[in-house]
């Protein structure tokens, strides 16, 4: 897999068809884009959590396309697609038949019980143990063969926990990666892995057996040719321990680190974070989710292990979002809407840096010269607004920062400084041959350098960002060029179209 730009994307809100979200990388990105990440195209793709809860697992959406039109987008681009390992849709075949029938159904195993994991019962102590992402416990009453039971539901009540180390869900997934390996897929994304696998007496979250479970998966994955991306929110050393494990993870610590250090130009906690953070990253600063403040901070279960930021430090960060976004996150946010993500921010990243050019793109520059593959989220890359029309339609925090995209908008957009700027910065991650080299970083007192060198070829930022300065230099063909500002970038841009 090539480490170039990668665009991130849900095919029915860039495009409206797989086809289509091809033909817009394709057309308006060119070469500045060597990757994409097609969020989640399996029936349903609008289901209760937005495709993150497939009807059906090994199909692609009718409406969406075929399997030959994914086919066709890993013929150009690296292809990442998502496997949801921890649960599956209510309305599922299996899950209606298990309804139906009980455990005298075929497809009983495939889902997990409370007594599967309880089968003494619980204490206070058990329950309390469970790390959750949302508030409340994770299990859903369901009537199933004429009783009632008690069915894990980590997330909603419409996504049900599979039971991934009986025999049918590891069937199960497996069809899901016979499916995808046949289809081209370069990278898997291992959806809320961290929550797949329970156990009594435990926080049923990232335990050993989690990592013995991500291994088998990621064995089976390379079987087929494909590598693995486990995203993971946590503790920064939990993600240092995971990527000696796997093929790439997250570093979901960059976001919030980007938006401190530009907040209030103290440089300290990213370098300290560059200094121990796996080189086999996928950078982000935006995804289809919240923007997460759970992996700069303290680890809840053991105080001796800090976090990047410091509590006020965090609480500022949030305080300063919902400011520069007018109030918008607030209303996105934790309570304040039905996802109930608590430990996530609800805004595009744009808004959240207050809407301001320079600032955004210098977060994108910061994104791009670190080691790892970088990817920019479709509404990142159009510096796309709060969607507020959409999140006052769902009533779904997430959506503020969903937007679903015309053509004409696309369009639009390329017409803004901007964009352009940030196409070319994309192209110059994608293409300049110094990211083939060597990467140094250092700074302090205010000031951030990231350079690559290799031979010859140089890229070189150098930023005060407390003070708004930022140059940025590199070679080309043997000369040198430079900008004192990344909006001039946008001059340098050229439109594939």
């Amino acid at each position: 897999m090539r480490d170039g730009v990668q665009l991130i994307a849900y095919a029915d809100r860039l495009g409206g068809t797989i086809p289509a979200v091809a033909d817009v990388v394709r057309r308006r990105f060119g070469d500045a884009v060597t990757g994409i990440h097609l969020l989640p195209f399996f029936t349903p793709h609008d289901g209760a959590d937005a495709g993150f809860d497939p009807v059906d697992h090994t199909t692609p959406d009718p409406r969406l396309g075929t399997w030959q039109d994914v086919r066709d987008v890993a013929a150009t681009h690296d292809l990442v697609v998502d496997v949801i390992v921890n649960h599956v849709s209510s309305e599922s075949d299996a899950f209606l038949r298990f309804l139906a029938e009980g455990e005298q159904s075929p497809t009983a195993d495939l889902f997990l019980t409370y007594d599967r994991v309880f089968p003494d019962g619980a204490s206070e102590a058990d329950l309390t143990a469970i790390y959750r992402p949302r508030p409340g416990l994770p299990f859903t009453a369901y009537r199933a063969g004429g009783r009632q039971r008690l069915l894990w539901t980590t997330f909603t009540p419409q996504q049900i926990d599979i039971d991934v180390r009986s025999g049918a869900g590891h069937a199960y997934l497996v069809s899901i990666l016979d499916r995808l390996g046949e289809a081209g897929v370069s990278m898997i994304r291992l959806d809320a892995a961290g929550y797949a696998v329970k156990r009594a007496g435990t926080s049923c979250f990232m335990t050993p057996e989690t990592f013995d479970f991500i291994d088998e998966i990621a064995g089976l994955a390379r079987e087929r040719g494909m590598t693995v991306l486990v995203e993971i929110h946590s503790h920064f050393r939990t993600q240092i321990e995971i990527a000696t494990r796997v093929d790439r993870v997250y570093d979901f610590a960059l976001p919030p680190l980007v938006l401190h250090l530009l907040a209030t130009g103290d440089v300290d906690p990213l370098l300290r974070w560059i200094d121990v953070r796996p080189r086999n990253a996928v950078t982000v600063l935006d995804t289809h989710d919240g923007i997460g403040v759970i992996d700069v901070g303290a680890d809840p279960d053991d105080p001796a292990r800090d976090g990047l930021l410091a509590p006020a430090q965090i609480d500022a960060l949030v305080e300063g979002i919902h400011r520069n976004t007018g109030g918008e996150s607030r209303e996105a946010t934790g309570a304040a809407a039905s996802n109930l993500d608590l430990y996530q921010v609800n805004a595009t990243f744009f808004a959240a840096l207050g809407s301001d050019d320079e600032r955004y793109l210098l977060a994108r520059a910061v994104q791009f010269l670190l080691p790892g593959v970088p990817q920019v989220y479709y509404v990142g890359a159009l510096a796309g607004g709060d969607d507020m029309e959409l999140l006052a339609e769902t009533g779904v925090g997430r959506d503020i920062n969903r937007h679903r995209y015309a053509e004409a908008e696309v369009d639009a957009a390329f017409e803004r400084p901007v964009v352009r700027a940030l196409r070319a910065l994309m192209r110059l991650r994608s293409l300049h041959p110094a990211f083939g080299g060597e990467f140094r970083s250092e700074g302090g007192a205010g000031r951030l350098v990231l350079a690559w060198d290799s031979g010859a070829d140089r890229l070189r930022l150098d930023a005060i960002p407390g003070e708004g300065l930022v140059t940025l230099e590199w070679t080309e063909d043997g000369a040198a060029h430079r900008v004192d500002a990344l909006l001039a970038l946008a001059e340098l841009d050229a439109d594939p179209a």
